[in-house]
């Protein structure tokens, strides 16, 4: 059974990271590495959460970003999750932002992928 990893939007955003400071830099080597030798062991997703997070904003390589994970199943966002999420930030389990990373746990979560930070 091959495992499966749910992508969140850190992930794009290492792999075209623009910053040339050599943490950032190695972050990105290790992103990329990631992605071009081992995502293809993986049954790899991410989430309609990420995908909208990525559209909004103006930032460095949006559209290479989308692109990259673009070829993903986009998980979608059901009551259920949005239930999840509302416990995580209430229980001060995670941010209180109900768009970001509690958000991404939680689909991650309910639909049993690991989540790749």
């Amino acid at each position: 059974m091959r495992k499966s990893v749910y992508i969140e939007t850190s992930i794009p955003s290492c792999y075209y990271e623009i910053r040339t400071d050599p943490q950032s830099i190695a972050k990105k080597d290790w992103t990329q590495t990631w992605w071009h030798v081992e995502k293809p062991d993986y049954d790899v997703v991410t989430g309609v959460g990420v995908i909208q997070e990525l559209q909004r904003g103006n930032h460095p390589k949006k559209t290479e970003k989308l692109s990259l994970i673009s070829e993903l199943k986009a998980l979608q966002i059901s009551q259920e999750i949005i239930e999840i999420v509302d416990v995580y930030i209430s229980n001060l389990v995670m941010p209180a932002d109900p768009n970001g990373d509690a958000l991404h746990l939680a689909t991650a979560s309910y639909h049993k992928y690991y989540w790749r930070r």
